[in-house]
């Protein structure tokens, strides 16, 4: 972002973030929810977006941005995330920040749930237990022990169930 921000086309971006694949991820309102994220100069700062999006929504986004026409019919219906752009630009590049967690750092043997991750097959896609996995990645962050949300998948009436 740092190099992006500091280029001449920066006035011009934006780029778009979404996890792959977020299905039976553990999020505490609805399995299906993931995180996203846009960053442009023309994106709100210091600003939460309630609004129910999908992926659709983020495609449509970019469409719009791009001045071109919509793929197919559930692009062209998708909510456009407006409300996460502003009218005017700020242009300031970004600085980036060092992590301060290593990211060669692994789990030890005494990690929540190390002896089941390490009989998981990761060899290729999907083959590890999801759920299993998505627990020990929970009790990694949140403790040993620390019960997992349920997985839920509920929307109505075009609005996210969110009652979490």
């Amino acid at each position: 972002m740092q190099a992006v921000s500091a280029s001449p086309d920066w006035a011009a971006t934006a780029i778009f973030v979404v996890e792959d694949d977020a299905q039976a991820g553990p999020y505490h309102v609805d399995a299906h929810r993931t995180e996203a994220l846009v960053v442009s100069p023309y994106t709100q700062h210091a600003t939460v977006d309630h609004t129910f999006y999908s992926t659709v929504s983020m495609l449509h986004t970019m469409e719009l941005l791009a001045g071109v026409g919509p793929l197919t019919q559930f692009d062209a219906a998708a909510t456009p995330m407006l409300t996460s752009f502003a009218s005017t630009a700020n242009v300031t590049p970004y600085s980036a920040q060092t992590p301060r967690q290593s990211l060669t750092e692994l789990n030890t043997a005494a990690a929540p749930m190390a002896a089941q991750s390490a009989a998981m097959d990761f060899s290729d896609a999907d083959k590890a237990d999801s759920h299993v996995l998505n627990e020990a990645v929970w009790q990694s962050i949140k403790g040993a022990g620390s019960p997992m949300s349920a997985a839920r998948h509920h929307i109505s009436n075009g609005t996210a169930d969110n009652d979490g």
